[in-house]
C-alpha cells in the first residue's frame, strides 16, 4: 500500500489522531500522554508528582484520568518508557479504575510488580514484558520500543504508527556513548524511521536550557573512586535515586575494589535493588552486599551505606539518619555523606535542611555542586538537536518540562529548520488533532490533579486544602453550648476550646470575652424565636468572627457545637 510523506497509508488516512497530555506539561513529573484514533486509545506513561508547599498533608499528586475511566473499554494498553516514579508512580492507583494491559521492559515490570503487591485490585494488573525492538499492535495503531539511554536501565522511546503518520515519543533520554550496560541509544533505528517519515515528535525538554552534551554515567564512577581513596578512614553513606541502577552498580563496584561491604536502606532502594539483581540488571560480587542489621559487625571504614532521601523527603532513610531517628545508622564525625543527585525544583529547602543537620552531627558532606557525583539523565541541547535531526519531524510537541523548558526547546527546533507554526506547546487537557490536512488545536478533555493522602485518593479537594491552610494559618476555636429550645434559654456553656489560636493560660480575658459574645448571640437568637440550628450556629460564628478580627486581626476557623437538652 502506498505511503504518504508522513509515514501513513493513503487509503487509511481518513480520520484524525488526537494527542493530549494529562500531565507532564508546565511541571516536572506526573507524565501521561494519550493518543486516540477512532475507537482506539493508547496511554504512554502514568507518573506521579510531588505536592506543592500549600498542599498540606498530601503525599502524592497523580493525573486526573476521568477521561480514560469513561473510555476504559477503548484503552488498548499502557506503554511505559521507563521505571521512574514520574512515569510509573500513578499506575497502582489508575489501574483500579482503568483496566488495560501494561507493556514495559523487564526491569520496569519488576519494579511495577513490587508496587502492585502493596495494593488490592478487583482485577489483577496485566503486566506484559517487552524488549527494545518489539512492536505491539494496539487496535489501528502499533507501538515500537526503541532503546535510549537514561539514568535507569531498560529505558525506551516509542514509535507509534497511526493511520495518519508516525509519532515519536522520546520519553526521557540522553546519548551516552559509554553506558554502564554497554547498550547505546539506537540512533540507527531512529534515523531509519526518520527517513520513512515522522509526522510528530513528542520530545522531552527538561534540559533544553543547557548547552552541549550530558556527561556519561561513567564520570560518576571515576569521581567515586577518587572519593573512596581520599576517605579510606570513613564510613561512606551515599544517597541516590533508587531507580538509578547503574549508579548503584558503580557504588557496589567501587566499594568492592576498596574492600568495603555495602548495605542498602530505604524501602524503594531495597525494592529496586532486589528487582535489578533478580532480573540480572545488577552484578553483585559475592559477599559484598550485606543486610543493614550487620553493619555493626564491621569497622566504620569497611562500610558503604546506599540510601534513599536525595530530595530531603521527610521519613526517608537519609532524613531519619540526619535527625537521629534511624534505628541502624547513627551519623557522626567518622562519616562522609555523598548526595549523588541533583535537586528537583521546589525541594531545595528540604535538602538544605538535611545538609545542615548532617553538618551538626559532625559528618562531612559532598554534593554535586562541589564535585561530579551526579550526572543528569536528560538530553542537553546538542542531544535534543540530534534527536530532531534523526527523526526529521514535520510537527514538534515539547513535553516533560516547565514552560520555560518547552519554550527553549521550541527555539532550538526553529534553529533546526522547523517552522514556528509547526511547533505546539499545549496545556494539560488540551487536545491536538493530526490528519492529512495538518495539525491544529482540537478542544480539550478533563484534566488536572488528583491528590493522594494515605489511602485516600481523590477525596481531598480544594475545599479540604483551604480548610487545612486556614487551620495552619489561624488555628481553630470550638464553641460548645447546650440550649433549651422549648424554654428559649441557654442551658450550659458556652465553653471555648482553642487550638492553634492563642495560649489559653495567658489569654483568660480574651477567652472570657469570647464566651460572653457567644452567649449573647445565642440568647438574642433564642429570644427572637430563632431555633433553626444552622441559623443559631451562623449567628455565633458571625459575631465571634467580627469580634476576633477587630481584636486580633486574625480569622481562626470557628466551629460551633450546639446541642438541645
Amino acid at each position: 500500500m502506498a505511503k504518504n510523506k508522513n509515514g501513513g497509508s493513503r487509503a487509511s488516512s481518513k480520520g484524525k489522531l488526537k494527542v493530549c497530555m494529562l500531565g507532564g506539561l508546565n511541571e516536572i513529573g506526573k507524565n501521561l500522554a494519550v493518543l486516540e484514533f477512532g475507537e482506539d486509545i493508547i496511554v504512554i506513561d502514568c507518573g506521579l508528582g510531588f505536592p506543592d508547599d500549600d498542599m498540606l498533608g498530601i503525599d502524592l499528586v497523580i493525573p486526573d484520568v476521568s477521561y480514560l475511566e469513561k473510555n476504559s473499554d477503548r484503552v488498548r494498553g499502557f506503554f511505559i518508557t521507563h521505571g521512574h516514579e514520574d512515569h510509573i508512580g500513578a499506575l497502582p492507583y489508575v489501574l483500579k479504575v482503568v483496566h488495560a494491559p501494561i507493556y514495559a521492559t523487564r526491569l520496569t515490570c519488576g519494579i511495577l510488580k513490587n508496587k502492585f503487591a502493596e495494593h488490592r485490585y478487583d482485577t489483577e494488573p496485566e503486566l506484559r514484558s517487552v524488549e527494545a525492538g518489539d512492536i505491539i499492535k494496539a487496535g489501528c495503531m502499533s507501538v515500537e520500543f526503541i532503546r535510549v539511554n537514561h539514568s535507569i536501565a531498560d529505558a525506551c522511546c516509542l514509535a507509534i504508527r497511526t493511520p495518519v503518520g508516525t509519532v515519536i515519543h522520546t520519553g526521557d533520554f540522553k546519548l551516552d556513548l559509554t553506558p554502564i550496560d554497554g547498550e547505546m541509544m539506537d540512533i540507527a533505528r531512529l534515523g531509519q524511521i526518520g527517513n520513512e517519515g515522522v509526522a510528530l515528535l513528542m520530545c522531552e525538554s527538561t534540559n533544553s536550557e543547557r548547552p552541549g552534551y550530558t556527561p556519561s554515567e561513567r564520570v560518576v564512577g571515576r569521581t567515586l573512586d577518587n572519593i573512596f581513596m581520599m576517605n579510606a578512614d570513613k564510613r561512606i553513606v551515599i544517597a541516590t535515586f533508587s531507580s538509578n541502577v547503574h549508579r548503584v552498580q558503580q557504588i557496589i563496584n567501587t566499594s568492592a575494589v576498596h574492600g568495603r561491604k555495602v548495605a542498602v536502606t530505604g524501602r524503594s532502594m531495597l525494592n529496586v535493588v532486589h528487582a535489578a539483581v533478580e532480573l540480572g540488571y545488577m552484578n553483585v560480587p559475592s559477599g559484598v552486599l550485606i543486610d543493614i542489621n550487620e553493619i555493626k559487625r564491621y569497622p566504620h571504614e569497611q562500610i558503604t551505606v546506599v540510601t534513599t532521601g536525595t530530595q530531603g523527603e521527610p521519613m526517608s532513610a537519609l532524613y531519619r539518619m540526619a535527625f537521629s531517628n534511624h534505628d541502624k545508622v547513627q551519623l557522626g564525625p567518622r562519616d562522609l555523606v555523598i548526595l549523588s543527585s541533583s535537586a528537583i525544583p521546589g525541594n531545595e529547602k528540604l535538602i538544605g535542611k538535611i545538609i545542615n543537620e548532617l553538618y551538626k552531627k559532625g559528618a562531612a558532606v559532598i554534593r554535586d555542586s562541589v564535585v561530579e557525583v551526579h550526572v543528569s539523565g536528560h538530553a542537553c541541547q546538542e542531544e535534543l538537536k540530534l534527536m530532531m535531526a534523526l527523526t526529521k519531524p514535520k510537527y514538534l510537541m515539547p513535553i516533560h518540562g516547565e514552560y520555560k523548558h518547552m519554550v527553549h526547546l521550541k527555539n532550538l527546533a526553529m534553529t533546526m529548520g522547523i517552522p514556528e507554526n509547526q511547533i505546539f506547546i499545549p496545556d494539560i487537557g488540551k487536545v491536538l488533532e493530526l490528519d492529512e490536512r495538518g495539525m491544529r488545536a482540537g478542544g480539550s478533555i478533563q484534566a488536572g490533579n488528583v491528590l493522594v493522602d494515605g489511602y485516600s485518593v481523590g477525596d481531598i479537594g480544594n475545599i479540604v486544602l483551604r480548610d487545612r491552610r486556614h487551620l495552619a494559618q489561624d488555628g481553630l476555636i470550638v464553641i460548645v453550648a447546650q440550649v433549651d429550645i422549648e424554654n428559649r434559654s441557654v442551658y450550659a456553656g458556652p465553653d471555648i476550646v482553642s487550638r492553634g489560636f492563642v495560649y489559653v493560660r495567658e489569654s483568660e480575658e480574651l477567652m472570657e470575652q469570647m464566651r460572653m459574645i457567644a452567649r449573647d448571640a445565642l440568647e438574642d437568637s433564642l429570644e427572637s424565636n430563632i431555633t433553626d440550628w444552622t441559623q443559631l450556629k451562623s449567628r455565633v460564628k458571625d459575631d465571634l468572627a467580627k469580634f476576633l478580627y477587630n481584636k486580633t486581626r486574625r480569622k481562626p476557623m470557628l466551629l460551633p457545637v450546639i446541642m438541645n437538652v
